[in-house]
């Protein structure tokens, strides 16, 4: 597929996921494809030790070619960073590679991009979102916190951290090439920064499952994520909040039919 015709970009961090990632690159490319328009997987490698680039470069071909793009600095954001600054794609976002958020809420995604939204977050907090968890009491609490301590950078948005979110890529260079935290907290930033750009903000509600194996720890993250929420708030304390963009016109081209399998691009040599 020609890189000059990708409408949706869809990036996956990836740390140590060599067994999740070929039932979710199936389920995720299935369903991109479903859009009928161009869309392209981008797997960004976060320095992973268990073979997760070969199993990204081993996906069969398909309608919706996958390319694999390299990171050493560590953390989920910045290797979201990698994948975003480096997509040509008209709309980019990410999810995460359990797939805990059903890609069945793409295609809201792309008629609200379509629309003029500047960026779509997918949110459990949604009052129309099915939400499937087995979180402890002690992380149900510390969420309930979180989301009061966010209200306080990122305005009108229920929820900040379903790793589910898609933006104009005008829209996402501008919110995550200044990134400074790669931690969990790194959507905080993004949206904090992407609506003093002026972004509109549109919720979706999702289907969410709490798929077992999240390398998120209340104990060892949880404290962390505060502490970064705090660094966020004062970084962009000077930073006003811009007049709305203006709205975008939109015109999607047809997917052509085309096969591609996996493509290396990055990597370390």
């Amino acid at each position: 597929m020609s890189s000059d015709v990708v409408v949706l970009d869809v990036v996956i961090p990836a740390f140590n996921e060599a067994l999740r990632l070929p039932d979710t690159l199936v389920l995720l490319r299935a369903a991109l494809a479903d859009l009928g328009v161009p869309c392209r997987v981008t797997v960004v490698d976060n320095a992973s030790t268990d073979g997760t680039g070969d199993v990204v470069l081993g996906a069969p071909s398909g309608p919706v070619p996958v390319r694999l793009l390299w990171c050493g600095e560590p953390g989920k954001g910045f290797a979201v960073r990698t994948g975003v600054l480096a997509s040509d794609a008209r709309f980019v976002g990410f999810c995460d590679a359990d797939l805990a958020t059903a890609p069945d809420a793409l295609g809201q995604v792309l008629s609200l991009l379509t629309e003029g939204a500047d960026a779509v977050v997918g949110s459990r907090a949604h009052p129309e979102s099915v939400v499937q968890e087995r979180h402890s009491l002690l992380r149900r609490w510390g969420a309930v916190a979180f989301r009061g301590a966010v209200r306080q950078v990122v305005h009108g948005v229920s929820e900040t951290q379903c790793g589910f979110k898609f933006f104009r890529n005008d829209v996402a260079r501008r919110a995550f090439a200044p990134l400074r935290c790669g931690g969990f907290a790194f959507d905080v930033e993004v949206l904090g920064r992407a609506q003093r750009a002026g972004a509109r903000l549109v919720e979706v509600p999702v289907h969410w499952v709490d798929v077992p194996g999240s390398r998120f720890s209340p104990v060892r993250h949880g404290w962390q994520s505060f502490v970064d929420v705090a660094k966020i708030q004062w970084r962009l304390r000077g930073v006003d909040v811009a007049p709305p963009m203006p709205m975008p016109v939109v015109t999607l081209p047809v997917s052509p039919d085309v096969t591609g399998g996996a493509a290396a691009v990055g990597l370390r040599p």
